[in-house]
């Protein structure tokens, strides 16, 4: 379905992003990982999904806390595949803590991370993609981009702020080919997650065990963890032709949660 497009996926050295590149290059699309980790780890994975989908797979390290980083990286995929099409700002951080004794630098590196990255990469990738006339740009968002939680204001700022910046761009776009969605997962059991459930459990004065029963799941109706799986068939369809119509929305897939 995406032969002959590009995909550049931050934060996709893992998790989420590692899937939803793993699916896009299933369907023909060469990709750009970007994402933290150990350079020999994130050179097998890169290597091991070229491998496995016959597509080309590149990488490049950006700090996405910095602008001219996140253009770069969008120039240099550009540059290496001679097209981008499909952009997923995925990359993300979290902290927990009340809001009196939130580190103000923790507060800076999250919406940096979180929500600047965002703005910078889709404003270097835009033009291209209005020149193609078709183009796909999925921020992966939260459950926490609808409704807040306690002791996270941070991240549920800045994934609210990414639901705003979704709609605006979808509407700039609209006339060019182009499409803008959030996906809106509910809990994932992930690194992110897990070291969420550490936190929690510090900040409520609650055991692991019981973060995870009466705090996470408890959100979710299904009492199930969303899986990286279900995430990244959503993201194939946004890239659809099916979903063409689709934009400016911020889509949730989240057990139940943000039914309440």
């Amino acid at each position: 379905m995406l032969k002959g497009k590009t995909a550049l996926v931050t934060g996709s050295t893992s998790g989420i992003g590692l899937d939803m590149a793993e699916a896009l290059a299933r369907e023909g699309a060469n990709i750009m990982l970007n994402g933290l980790g150990d350079a020999t780890e994130i050179e097998a994975t890169r290597a091991g999904l070229e491998k496995r989908t016959g597509v080309k797979v590149s990488f490049m390290g950006a700090n996405l806390m910095k602008a001219d980083a996140c253009a770069d990286l969008v120039a240099a995929t550009q540059k290496e595949f001679g097209t981008l099409d499909i952009l997923i700002n995925n990359a993300g951080m979290q902290f927990v803590s009340p809001i009196e004794e939130f580190p103000v630098e923790k507060w800076d590196a999250i919406m940096a991370l979180n929500l600047s990255a965002p703005f910078h990469t889709i404003r270097a990738a835009l033009p291209a993609m209005k020149d193609a006339g078709w183009g796909r740009i999925i921020n992966t968002g939260s459950a926490h981009s609808l409704v807040a939680s306690p002791f996270k204001s941070a991240y549920v700022a800045a994934k609210h702020g990414l639901a705003g910046l979704t709609k605006t761009v979808a509407l700039e776009a609209a006339e060019h080919g182009i499409t803008c969605n959030t996906i809106c997962p509910g809990y994932v059991s992930t690194e992110l997650v897990d070291a969420q459930i550490a936190d929690t459990a510090k900040a409520r004065g609650m055991t692991e065990k019981e973060v995870i029963q009466k705090v996470i799941l408890e959100a979710q109706p299904t009492r199930e963890f969303v899986t990286v799986e279900q995430i990244s068939g959503l993201a194939v369809f946004l890239c659809s032709d099916a979903a063409a119509s689709m934009t400016g929305v911020i889509l949730p897939i989240d057990g139940g949660w943000t039914a309440h």
